[in-house]
């Protein structure tokens, strides 16, 4: 169960985490509370599954990379391998399996085109990788989500 100071915890850290030295000391003193405190919450928070990535996100065509999803027909023997070997690539944000011929999905940013068309490469040469599409960004749609509570 939340407790209010739970539910205003983690409606701060959806948006509201300064970028400075000692973030949680400058939270903990907004939310009238110490930083040891904030800390232990958020721990136990992430524990009971309320959080599951606590990190930053950039504008990643400024800093020069693209974005792509790719779709992915595995042999259905090789998905747990394949999906295994796609996650670690670093610049893979998540896969998620699919009913369907293209039955692994993926999100990949790369540092450029040529980095991109390796990496993928690379990836349609493991084992078990029958079809590949890639599905480069043309425009990019920001959903922003948050979940006030």
């Amino acid at each position: 169960m939340l407790t209010e100071f739970d539910k205003k915890l983690l409606n701060a850290v959806q948006e509201d985490l300064p970028l400075e030295s000692r973030p949680f000391a400058i939270l903990a003193q907004r939310l009238d509370t110490d930083e040891g405190t904030l800390l232990t919450r958020l721990r136990a928070l992430t524990e009971a599954g309320y959080l599951r990535r606590f990190g930053a996100f950039f504008q990643s065509e400024t800093l020069g990379y693209r974005g792509t999803l790719v779709a992915l027909q595995v042999a259905p023997a090789s998905l747990p391998d394949v999906a295994a070997a796609v996650n670690r690539y670093p610049g893979v944000t998540h896969n998620y399996e699919r009913t369907g011929r293209y039955n692994l999905w993926f999100t990949l940013q790369a540092p450029g085109d040529e980095a991109r068309r390796q990496i993928l490469g690379e990836i349609a040469a493991l084992p078990g990788v029958e079809a590949l599409m890639d599905l480069r960004s043309r425009k990019k749609y920001k959903v922003r989500v948050r979940f006030q509570l």
